[in-house]
């Protein structure tokens, strides 16, 4: 049996109108579509990868999931529950229960601390902010989140300046453990650090998953960390998923030709293997003028009439895997 999903995103919509100032007003001349119908869902326990150039949409799909920006239409789900409707509504009470139940990891571990409190202060806010304990068993809990993570109860009094890049990712890791949160939103949180210590955090993120159970949607462009760590991965391109498959089965044999021009500028570490790089035609559209149709059909080799005149409907293959393309590659 496999398990029920956790998340669910469907249709989910994130626009930016596009305006000019006028001789008396400002008129909407155009909108850019950041984030366009993009579903998807994510099992609990399990690891979505989202992956995509700079600029698709990731990190914008990833916060108007909790709010973080304000979604222009669809729904998101948690447990079954609608989630965007309690982020977003007067009721501070159930925002706050559904904010302990879904939690974000931002990119930069520096910039999302703040560099006035120390490590015990950051740790004790959202202790604070959901009463979840009394106030004289902070300290015990502050302790027992910095072990949880791999650092020592005397980082508690230091503050983020004194910390390294991977130190302070992991003290972001234990600020939204806080809360005791079932889905955490991983946005690039590997992308600031230096390779021995990604893999320091990877590890650590594998294994606070098999010891709480926790459920990952995991953003990134280093493709092999995505691998590393993901149970089936999304492709985006221009605001909207293109592919979602099994992990294994994406990177062996990828059907879109665009997954298979992301997973082709893989470097392999080795000077005696030819290069198998996809170098794909054109540039990327810009986000103001969308091609008609297939987003892709301007750089891709496949393309044909009608690529430039219907867009492609996602399907479901009896693998599981998801797809949107015209001509789907073998």
């Amino acid at each position: 049996m496999t398990a029920p999903d956790l998340l669910e995103v469907s249709g989910l919509q994130k626009l930016y109108p596009i305006s000019r100032r006028g001789l008396f007003r400002r008129r909407q001349i155009g909108v850019i579509r950041a984030v366009d119908d993009v579903s998807f869902s994510v099992a609990r326990g399990q690891t979505l990868g989202l992956v995509g150039e700079s600029g698709c949409g990731k990190s914008t799909t990833a916060r108007s999931i909790l709010a973080l920006i304000s979604a222009s239409g669809g729904q998101v789900r948690l447990g079954g529950k609608d989630l965007l409707g309690p982020l977003g509504g007067a009721d501070r009470k159930a925002e706050l229960a559904m904010r302990r139940r879904a939690q974000y990891v931002f990119q930069d571990p520096y910039l999302s601390l703040n560099p006035r409190w120390t490590i015990a202060q950051t740790l004790t806010e959202p202790l604070r902010v959901h009463q979840l304990l009394p106030q004289p068993a902070w300290r015990a809990r502050v302790i027992e989140l910095l072990d949880l993570v791999g650092l020592e109860p005397h980082h508690a009094d230091r503050y983020p300046h004194e910390f390294s890049g991977g130190q302070r990712q992991r003290v972001g890791i234990a600020r939204a453990l806080a809360v005791d949160p079932e889905l955490l939103i991983l946005d690039e949180p590997v992308s600031s650090l230096d390779v021995s210590v990604r893999a320091q955090i990877l590890n650590l993120l594998a294994q606070l998953q098999a010891e709480l159970g926790l459920t990952y949607l995991f953003i990134s462009h280093d493709l092999s960390s995505v691998r590393f760590l993901s149970s089936r991965v999304a492709v985006m391109y221009l605001g909207k998923i293109v592919e979602i498959a099994d992990v294994d089965a994406l990177f062996d044999a990828p059907r879109h030709p665009y997954s298979r021009a992301l997973l082709s500028a893989i470097p392999v570490p080795d000077p005696d293997r030819p290069s198998a790089r996809n170098t794909l035609l054109g540039e990327i559209p810009s986000a103001m003028t969308m091609p008609a149709a297939c987003r892709f059909h301007t750089r891709c080799p496949q393309a044909s009439a009608i690529c430039k005149t219907h867009e492609p409907e996602m399907t479901t293959t009896p693998a599981g895997r998801k797809l949107a393309c015209h001509h789907p590659l073998g």
